[in-house]
């Protein structure tokens, strides 16, 4: 059936002696800290002076990098021969972590390094577990992509972006990791440079302490749009009384948003960090691709006056455009107010009504992505744009919100939970898979907090790991 998850054999992943050996030492030393994330805040309110580590030689004056999913061999080689200033390899948000995935992903790593182009990697998030290794327990996924990505070319250490930091205990447990993973390798002290991703409410209130404790080798903060909006739905969705305005309306005008990315360049700038812009993924009509170029473009330069340097593109045919709208231009004042950031912050407008296309397009989006994310493929194009999980987070936290609060549709109707069942299963039926995961998500009393460690509890055989 489309959009059923298929069911793998289990299958442990194979490391190189160098890679688990690594990954063992990382578990030895770091398992009950990593059990305990994401650990608290200290309510530390301000951190002494500081400048952020420079920006690595090979990355100065790059303004556009090429994200790709970390085992899609072949985006990874049109990668690599692209235009690209430098590209990302990704085990994060477009990366659906089936064994077969991770094998592939692990494996291709040793060539994907032998290039001239810089590259960075994303590893996976601190939350995520990998079943198909065990180290005298559950394995933490960032520390086995952190042991292969070191291990692959012992004389080519990639960059890495550090994804979905909320707190000062997370901070100090990467910087640990790469502490440790440097003396096991015998490699200089900071020789891992890193660039914070700025992508949950937590993370925004807490960026300076983040790059303070990560100071050493940390270059740049990155925007991350749709996961930070993804975050404060979170926060505040349980206690809003009225709906949370659709995506359509999340513009980087809303004064919530551009509090949001001003804020971010502002630690920058305070500490000599390097701000990165977020990710172009409209995907152009091959019959009338301006639009979506002109588009890109037009986004990329309100990021430039705002004071970011670089930014990312989701597909190659996207690179010109973000390069031509990063340009260095001059920037414009900032208009946050400090004191008030918090209430700017969370001051999202309450729309009168949300319209029935909207949350149509927003379970659509949700139920496609799962859909492929269970089948292992972690992109899809739809509907003119790139969406990954972490698109098809924000929709499933809109839709749990909408429903929570009883939104008033544009039809005159109320959102209940019967009226999200009829057009939920309008698009898929209850049986499949990816609707199943998306009821679970929307029908709960709280908003879970990522899709990916919900969906290894609903379906323990597409996540089967090895036993210890």
């Amino acid at each position: 059936m489309i959009g059923e998850h298929r069911k793998e054999l289990p299958m442990p992943i194979h490391l190189s002696p160098s890679a688990y050996a690594l990954a063992a030492h990382l578990h030895a030393r770091l398992r009950g800290r990593w059990q305990a994330l994401p650990g608290a805040n200290t309510g530390q309110s301000t951190v002494p002076p500081f400048q952020a580590a420079p920006i690595p030689e090979n990355l100065r004056g790059r303004r556009v990098e090429l994200i790709v999913e970390a085992s899609d061999l072949r985006a990874l080689n049109s990668a690599l021969a692209s235009k690209a200033d430098a590209v990302v390899v990704d085990f994060d948000d477009t990366f659906a972590p089936t064994p077969a995935n991770v094998q592939a992903a692990y494996d291709a790593l040793a060539w994907v390094m032998d290039t001239e182009k810089p590259l960075l990697a994303r590893p996976r998030a601190l939350y995520a577990t990998e079943p198909g290794l065990d180290f005298g327990g559950p394995a933490s996924a960032a520390l086995c992509d952190l042991a292969v990505l070191l291990t692959a070319r012992p004389d080519r250490v990639p960059h890495l972006y550090l994804p979905k930091l909320e707190t000062e205990v997370e901070a100090r447990f990467w910087q640990e990791a790469l502490s440790l993973a440097e003396t096991h390798l015998g490699l200089e002290a900071n020789t891992v440079r890193v660039c914070l991703q700025i992508e949950t409410f937590s993370g925004l209130l807490n960026a300076d302490i983040l790059l303070h404790v990560l100071r050493s080798r940390a270059y740049g903060l990155n925007a991350g749009r749709w996961d930070y909006v993804f975050s404060l739905i979170k926060h505040i969705g349980a206690t809003r009384p009225g709906p949370v305005p659709p995506r359509s309306q999340l513009t980087m005008d809303v004064p919530a948003m551009r509090a949001y990315a001003e804020h971010l360049v502002g630690v920058c700038q305070q500490h000599g960090a390097e701000a990165i812009g977020g990710t172009a993924s409209l995907a152009p009509d091959p019959a009338n691709p301006q639009p979506a170029l002109e588009a890109v473009q037009a986004d990329k330069e309100r990021e430039a006056t705002q004071g970011f340097t670089a930014a990312w593109a989701g597909l190659p045919d996207l690179l010109d455009a973000v390069r031509a709208g990063i340009a260095p231009r001059v920037r414009r004042p900032s208009t946050a107010v400090q004191a008030d950031l918090q209430t700017i912050l969370t001051d999202l407008p309450t729309p009168n009504h949300i319209p029935v296309l909207e949350l149509r397009d927003s379970v659509g989006l949700a139920l496609d992505v799962f859909a492929a994310w269970l089948e292992g493929r972690g992109v899809v194009v739809r509907g003119g744009r790139v969406e990954d999980t972490a698109t098809a987070e924000l929709a499933r936290a809109l839709v749990w919100q909408w429903v929570r609060v009883g939104a008033t549709l544009d039809d005159g109707s109320v959102l209940t939970r019967d009226r999200y069942r009829m057009e939920r299963r309008a698009l898929m039926p209850d049986n499949v898979g990816a609707a199943r995961l998306l009821d679970h998500l929307v029908l709960s009393d709280r908003c879970a907090a990522y899709f990916p460690r919900e969906a290894q509890g609903l379906f323990p055989d597409l996540f089967q790991g090895v036993t210890s």
